[in-house]
């Protein structure tokens, strides 16, 4: 009799047992499962469990704080981010009148008679002012592009806007004695994007190939909806081109540059969902701009 009893005893334990795991793993998967939505989503609600075991409603408790915090610190992240953006638009703003007086009273000074000494310093101090209202200028568009609230997205046909982009840059170009070879699929490439933000980071795309190219330029177009650009660039480093897109990083042979046209077309492009990264072998730079297909190529 003892032993049938001991029999019963365990196997009651038992299925005592596999009903706490089961309940466990249940609890484990509702926690795995909100986690990523509350992670993922700009959402205010917190863990909550159907079950009523202490010890999985003690770990949603502590996640649940910690959820908490993380909204606290995005809230300020959030406020703080605007806020400096907010303070670059101001300042670039307010830059702008006193750059403009100095620009006309450096146009009088210059029209005055003036010895060959005082020429050369008026010239230096006129391409500095140049410089300072480029950088002014990429300032604004920077702070503004930043923010996606403006941005508007439809159908984009990549290859029209490339071609538009090419175009406007042809004679620059050409004054330069760059001849661009194209490879551009006649595949149409619809893509779901803001069109302003894909022109932009296409112009500042070609507006570095002016920058940096010996003369060449190649620029490709595939059914994938990559977009390369290269050229020449022997002045180059692999090191100087890991850091092309650093905000305000400049090399040598682009000195007049504000440091900000890659670093504005690699914000607009990853904002929109794709990828741009450079490449350098064999003293020829490379821009590799990559929307990929999840994106939408269907024309509505």
């Amino acid at each position: 009799m003892l032993p049938w009893l001991l029999c019963a005893l365990l196997g009651v334990l038992v299925l005592v047992l596999l009903g706490k795991v089961r309940t466990l793993t249940r609890s484990l998967e509702e926690i795995c499962d909100q986690m990523e939505d509350r992670l993922e989503g700009d959402t205010n609600n917190l863990l909550t469990l159907s079950t009523r075991d202490p010890h999985a409603r003690r770990l949603a408790a502590r996640l649940n704080a910690q959820l908490r915090l993380l909204r606290q610190q995005r809230r300020q992240y959030l406020n703080g981010d605007r806020e400096l953006k907010e303070a670059v638009t101001n300042i670039s703003h307010d830059l702008r009148t006193p750059l403009t007086a100095i620009c006309g009273y450096l146009d009088l000074l210059d029209r005055q008679a003036h010895a060959p000494a005082v020429a050369r310093y008026l010239d230096q101090i006129q391409n500095r002012v140049e410089a300072m209202k480029a950088l002014t200028e990429e300032l604004f568009r920077y702070s503004v592009l930043a923010s996606k609230e403006a941005w508007e997205y439809t159908d984009v046909l990549l290859n029209q806007v490339l071609e538009e982009s090419l175009l406007a840059h042809y004679g620059a170009l050409t004054q330069q004695g760059i001849t661009p070879q194209l490879d551009l699929t006649e595949v149409p490439v619809h893509r779901r994007l803001d069109r302003k933000a894909v022109s932009r980071v296409f112009s500042n795309l070609l507006s570095n190939a002016l920058k940096y190219s010996q003369g060449d330029l190649r620029v490709t177009l595939t059914e994938a909806g990559e977009v390369t650009f290269s050229n020449t660039a022997p002045d180059l480093t692999p090191v100087m081109v890991g850091r092309l897109f650093d905000r305000f990083y400049t090399v040598e042979t682009g000195r007049s540059a504000t440091g900000l046209g890659l670093s504005i077309a690699k914000l607009l492009t990853e904002a929109m969902g794709g990828t741009i990264q450079a490449e350098y072998h064999g003293e020829t730079l490379t821009l590799r701009l990559s929307f990929p297909a999840s994106m939408g190529n269907s024309a509505p």
